[in-house]
């Protein structure tokens, strides 16, 4: 097998992430609408989603785990003999299969769809359990429709967002083709990354800071939708 034939397989690897993690938004949208409709004993069906969650978070991290190993192998080979690329397939299995017996749940745990996943629906029953105990007024239009500009826009890029990520550190919300490229950008100057919202002082965002914020994502798609409609 030549190198190429390795990275054209890396790539599909990689495509079938975006994919688990599409499924992995689906799934997460299908258990707030549970916990937004459950009743006073709860609902198992938040419990199944929950379980299916961590599945698709543990083939995603083990997706990872097979493409770093597989990229570090290729490039100890790249640097050795020909010969050198007939073991490459048994590095590559014993490496992952060592790799692969550490995974813990605590890691899966910490998965960053799984993190949004349970916040998510910590959000979705307090906003059941608030509509459900309140009969709150509804606001003037205006000042709604003020405030969902001001909630719904990216300080980056300054218009509305399509897939939010909220920062654990500020709690500031940034689109995440935004924040990742500018992440992204900074680390190439060797710099730390500043939360791009004016008067924040949180001075070094990372990757691992950030969350899909999917209560937020779904009031945007619910805003456009109703503004379609109108």
């Amino acid at each position: 097998m030549s190198l190429s034939a390795v990275h054209g397989t890396l790539s599909s690897l990689k495509s079938c992430q975006v994919d688990i993690r599409t499924g992995m938004d689906i799934v997460t949208d299908v258990a707030m609408d549970l916990a937004e409709a459950q009743d006073e004993e709860g609902n198992p069906g938040v419990k199944e989603m929950e379980a299916m969650i961590l599945e698709c978070a543990k083939l995603d991290t083990e997706i990872n785990y097979f493409v770093d190993i597989v990229q570090q192998v290729t490039s100890e080979v790249n640097t050795q003999q020909p010969e050198a690329m007939f073991s490459l397939s048994a590095k590559v299995k014993e490496q992952f299969t060592e790799r692969i017996a550490r995974l813990s749940d605590a890691e899966l745990q910490n998965h960053q769809k799984v993190v949004a996943f349970k916040d998510s629906i910590k959000n979705s029953l307090n906003q059941a359990n608030q509509e459900s105990a309140e009969n709150t007024e509804e606001l003037d239009e205006d000042i709604a429709v003020t405030q969902t500009q001001v909630n719904f826009t990216c300080p980056l890029t300054q218009v509305e967002m399509v897939n939010p990520m909220k920062n654990k550190k500020c709690n500031h919300h940034y689109d995440e083709g935004a924040i990742l490229s500018l992440i992204k950008t900074k680390q190439s100057q060797k710099k730390k990354c500043r939360c791009p919202v004016v008067g924040c002082m949180t001075t070094d965002v990372k990757q691992s800071d950030l969350i899909p914020d999917q209560m937020l994502r779904r009031k945007i798609q619910s805003q456009k939708r109703h503004s379609n409609r109108t």
